[in-house]
């Protein structure tokens, strides 16, 4: 039956023979992290699952970043069909789907992952609206899943938007990831990670956003001073595959894809909560590297929410191709789930 469903499924080394005569097929899945990491550790547990299912017959060999590219790399290389699956964020690819965007907005999303989670796993703006987008370009999101909770980390305290003022902050290459801290008073300067660390030990850049596990795991916390728990958004990761790829495969073997797929909604937010919590205590507990912790009080978290608002009409009138009718449905949305 195994190879019956993956008679047209097609892949790199289609047709080679596997121990009980059959075929085996082998994909490759890219992720913008390391061994060790959230989205590097989603992607092998997927293709062990894809494995298991398959009795075998799908190999799926998982590249971390750096191991076929740079970030913007990876995305060409699925668009090409060169690898058929990707993890990877809607930062690396705003100047293409210009709705993609819609995930740099600072305090979109409910203060809990959790429910945030439960509306990146059922929206129709982002599932059907903002999937059908990104298909016009030949990628195909299968799933949207938070990496936890973004936080600062910088050269001096962050309390208040005033402490950005001129502050040379990291950004992904989203333009509205841009807008969102110039607004704050701050110069974003886009940058891949892989020179993060050396740019923060210059003082190229003074400080940068990612959740506490990454923070954490590339030791970014060793060159800053300060880590403020700000909680503005949520790192959000897409499960991506090349589009004609994913409908050229057999509908079984579709089947057992986004079966595995949706099987790895809570998966993931069970790790990136593992993660998040365990290098939070690193942190505090590395005394060879202190790192003072800032807690944003309400009071300084609205004044920051302030200055974001009105971003999201930047996001209506200068980014959106849609009028802005995906955030908006996505606003409403937010709004019925509640907090």
């Amino acid at each position: 039956m195994i190879s019956m469903i993956l008679a047209a499924c097609g892949g790199s080394d289609e047709g080679e023979g596997s121990a009980d005569g059959g075929e085996t097929y082998n994909w490759k899945f890219v992720t913008e992290e390391v061994d060790g990491q959230v989205q590097y550790e989603y992607a092998e547990e997927f293709a062990k699952r894809m494995n298991e299912k398959s009795d075998g017959a799908v190999n799926i060999d998982v590249y971390e970043f750096g191991g076929l590219g740079s970030e913007t790399d990876q995305v060409e290389q699925l668009q090409g069909g060169t690898v058929e699956m990707a993890v990877m964020s809607p930062g690396f690819t705003g100047n293409m789907v210009k709705e993609g965007q819609v995930f740099a907005l600072h305090f979109l999303f409910p203060d809990s992952v959790e429910k945030t989670q439960e509306i990146l796993n059922d929206s129709e703006a982002l599932n059907t609206d903002l999937r059908e987008l990104y298909e016009e370009h030949s990628i195909t999101p299968l799933s949207y899943w938070s990496e936890g909770a973004m936080q600062w980390t910088s050269s001096k305290p962050i309390s208040e938007p005033a402490d950005f003022e001129n502050f040379k902050m990291r950004t992904q290459t989203s333009p509205l990831i841009l807008k969102s801290y110039e607004a704050y008073g701050a110069e974003p300067t886009p940058m891949s990670w892989s020179e993060l660390y050396t740019a923060l030990d210059r003082g190229t850049v003074e400080g940068q956003e990612n959740p506490i596990f990454f923070i954490g795991d590339a030791s970014f916390h060793e060159v800053q001073d300060y880590m403020t728990i700000s909680n503005h958004n949520n790192y959000v990761a897409m499960t991506t595959v090349n589009t004609d790829w994913y409908n050229g495969l057999d509908d079984e073997m579709k089947s057992m894809v986004d079966e595995t797929v949706e099987e790895m909604q809570s998966w993931v937010f069970d790790e990136q909560k593992k993660q998040n919590q365990e290098y939070l205590e690193t942190i505090k507990n590395d005394t060879e590297n202190p790192t003072e912790i800032i807690e944003l009080t309400e009071e300084q978290r609205q004044m920051f929410k302030d200055k974001a608002e009105p971003v999201r009409e930047f996001y209506r009138e200068e980014v959106s191709t849609v009028d802005g009718q995906i955030l908006d449905k996505l606003l409403e949305e937010i709004e019925a789930a509640g907090e």
